[in-house]
């Protein structure tokens, strides 16, 4: 089994072609595959390109737990700079196809940089979803172990929870993400965004993703809090939004539409053995 393995900010996926595959992929198997121990180490997998109907190419895209996400912003990042590297795409704008939606892409700076549109943002309750009444998720209250939290939830093909807070950190992210995650206000689960306005135009998140945990960086968890810091007018239209994994900058249209620019790094090929889906037993 043949991948290449890229990052964008750390966030770091396997890109597997199904051509290379003598089976459809179980959820097992990318669990071991994306185990940092036991199997090549990711924070997930994207297959493809897969055929699709009004695009260059279908793309899946699985978690470290074997779940499929929606969509992923540094995934689709990656996966356009795959498809620049082989040749299948030049400097034109192409199309993706994902489960949450189309996406348009355009690799520049020789494939360093990749241009994704990512959508429109939603923040109705029926769209993300959020349980309750039809609304707008904005302002409301949860509660997560021994703290209480003011959120807002949104979606860009999937769903994110946004906490302003005034100071953030990996902490407070590993401690509460996972139960916000998993909160039953969320009936598919959800990412969750941990966010500090610097300014109008600056904003800091520490992210929980949904399937995957601690995340250094992801480009729909920018998107969703640029987009929440601009409608509740704390920030203007275009935001640099900084994790820890460096900075991704947001372009927010009339309609919540979400050009995002970022980095991607190719970091090199290989096999994967056969070998590590066999069971070990003790001597």
């Amino acid at each position: 089994m043949k991948f290449t393995k890229y990052h964008a900010l750390g966030n770091d996926y396997l890109v597997l072609d199904p051509h290379d595959l003598r089976a459809p992929l179980t959820t097992e198997q990318v669990r071991v595959i994306c185990h940092r121990h036991f199997g090549v180490g990711s924070d997930g997998i994207l297959l493809g390109p897969l055929p699709a109907a009004g695009a260059r190419c279908a793309l899946r895209i699985y978690n470290p737990d074997g779940s499929e996400a929606e969509k992923s912003g540094n995934g689709l990042r990656i996966f356009s700079r795959y498809l620049w590297d082989r040749k299948l795409v030049g400097g034109e704008e192409f199309a993706i196809q994902t489960a949450g939606g189309l996406v348009r892409a355009t690799v520049f700076d020789g494939g360093r940089e990749v241009r994704v549109e990512m959508g429109k943002v939603s923040f109705w309750s029926d769209a993300i979803p959020v349980t309750g009444p039809r609304r707008e998720v904005l302002n409301e209250q949860i509660t997560a172990g021994d703290r209480a939290f003011t959120f807002c939830a949104a979606t860009i093909g999937n769903p994110h929870c946004v906490l302003p807070l005034p100071e953030i950190g990996p902490e407070l992210a590993r401690r509460y993400g996972p139960l916000i995650e998993t909160h039953p206000n969320f009936p598919r689960k959800t990412n969750v965004q941990f966010l500090r306005v610097l300014d109008r135009n600056t904003i800091q998140i520490e992210i929980w993703e949904r399937g995957a945990g601690y995340t250094l960086a992801s480009g729909s968890s920018s998107s969703a809090a640029a987009a929440v810091a601009h409608r509740l007018g704390w920030c203007d239209r275009s935001v640099s939004v900084h994790s820890p994994g460096g900075v991704i900058a947001i372009e927010i249209g009339d309609d919540f539409t979400i050009r995002m620019t970022g980095p991607v790094t190719r970091v090199g090929e290989g096999m994967i053995s056969a070998e590590i889906f066999s069971p070990t037993r003790p001597a």
